[in-house]
């Protein structure tokens, strides 16, 4: 059931926060302007050092021997890479001779998700309604439900074991005769399942452990009960797996196995390292499988232009927000009477919107101008279009509007001459 709570924020106090605001909406506005004009230059040097890596790359005709006269240039190779490392984990004894070995913990749950409602008051004051619901699932940490705010389900949560999600990864990983970086062995994905082999000892130990706080929990003996699960390459503390309950521990471990990769890098000595372009941009990458060096290079300039998007949708939205948070205060200062404060807002609201538009295409284009002026040049003719419809022909409305009103027919009173 939902739980629901319900305060009431003064006038007085609203219009002080909406003052407040003003500093956080000019910082919300420098930084959007700050991530556009980043986000552009960065996304042109990047492309430029993918143009230029690209034009320089040199495929490796052999990974199974060191070429001299390859060292300090870049190269494209693909093959397997291997490792001979044993990997441990050391609080549960699990093992593998394998790249990579993870450890993945997650606790069933009571979670509490809060909903607000806000209701604006005559006089200023605005209600705030906030709902709490309350489901159960897996999470990747223990939530203190001591805090929840239904008493209902306060305290309710616990747990039979806790412990970290980790990782292992081998020192070293070969690529032929070469020897990969640490980045270069992070980039080596794949998890399969890994088979568990438990010391029955340690099995014994946890579900005694397990037993201890289910006492402690809920009273009464429980030595009868099993608490402790394996199946397949999971570690499960609960009293069925099928069935989980709040408490239930799950704990899934994983390696990623030798593979074949494909690399582009700087080779240096016996082993790789970041290509320096000329701008100062760096590259080297790693991804699975035997593919092309034309196709990670196409991957990786797919890659730039989706993060120049993300970013710049991004700072257009911190630049919006930030006006808004700005101008803020106009409609709480009318919030006496709600209905004109909504009209007010909403017209704040469209205003805001349109110059945070064109702010930023204007920011877009000016970054442009700096890096390809063409395009930029036709950015800064759109967003002085925009200026053009909002300032002049909306004024241009408002007269035609006023002049209507002033040219319309005028009804003569009922008892006046003309009517009798």
């Amino acid at each position: 059931m939902a739980y629901t709570e319900t305060r009431t924020v003064g006038y007085g106090s609203r219009v002080g926060s909406s003052f407040k605001g003003i500093g956080a909406g000019i910082m919300l506005f420098l930084a959007g302007t700050a991530l556009l004009w980043w986000n552009e230059g960065n996304y042109v040097k990047t492309d430029k050092m993918l143009n230029e890596a690209e034009g320089v790359t040199v495929e490796l005709e052999s990974i199974d021997r060191i070429d001299p006269e390859m060292d300090g240039k870049l190269v494209y190779a693909t093959g397997f890479a291997t490792t001979q490392d044993s990997l441990i984990d050391p609080k549960f004894g699990v093992g593998a001779t394998a790249i990579k070995l993870k450890r993945q913990v997650e606790y069933y749950q009571v979670s509490e998700q809060a909903h607000e409602e806000h209701k604006d008051k005559l006089g200023g004051k605005e209600e705030i309604v906030t709902t709490y619901t309350y489901t159960e699932g897996w999470t990747t940490n223990p939530i203190m439900s001591s805090n929840f705010h239904d008493p209902a389900y306060q305290k309710k949560n616990f747990v039979l074991t806790t412990a970290d999600s980790e990782g292992w990864q081998a020192e070293k990983v070969t690529f032929g005769a070469f020897q990969l970086a640490e980045n270069q062995i992070g980039s080596i994905m794949g998890d399969v399942p890994v088979e568990l082999r438990i010391d029955s000892a340690m099995i014994v130990a946890m579900n005694k452990e397990c037993q201890q706080v289910i006492q402690r929990q809920f009273g009464g003996k429980s030595d009868s009960m099993k608490l402790v699960h394996i199946a397949d390459n999971v570690l499960y503390y609960g009293f069925s797996p099928s069935s989980p309950a709040v408490g239930d521990v799950r704990i899934t471990f994983t390696k990623v196995m030798p593979a074949k990769v494909s690399i582009i890098a700087k080779q240096t000595g016996n082993s790789f390292t970041k290509f320096k372009a000329k701008n100062g941009k760096t590259f080297q990458t790693l991804v699975m499988g035997e593919r092309p060096a034309e196709e990670i290079y196409e991957g990786a300039h797919s890659a730039n232009t989706t993060m120049m998007w993300i970013f710049r949708i991004l700072g257009i939205v911190m630049v919006i927000s930030g006006l808004k948070g700005i101008f803020a205060f106009i409609e709480t200062i009318l919030k006496v009477v709600p209905f004109v404060a909504n009209i007010i807002g909403w017209g704040v609201g469209v205003v805001c919107t349109v110059i945070g538009i064109a702010w930023s295409l204007i920011i877009i284009a000016l970054a442009w101008l700096f890096y390809r002026p063409l395009i930029g040049i036709s950015l800064l003719a759109i967003a002085g279009f925009l200026v053009w419809v909002f300032a002049f022909k909306g004024k241009d409305k408002l007269k035609e509007l006023a002049q209507r009103g002033k040219a319309a027919p005028q009804t003569a009173p009922a008892n006046s001459p003309d009517n009798v």
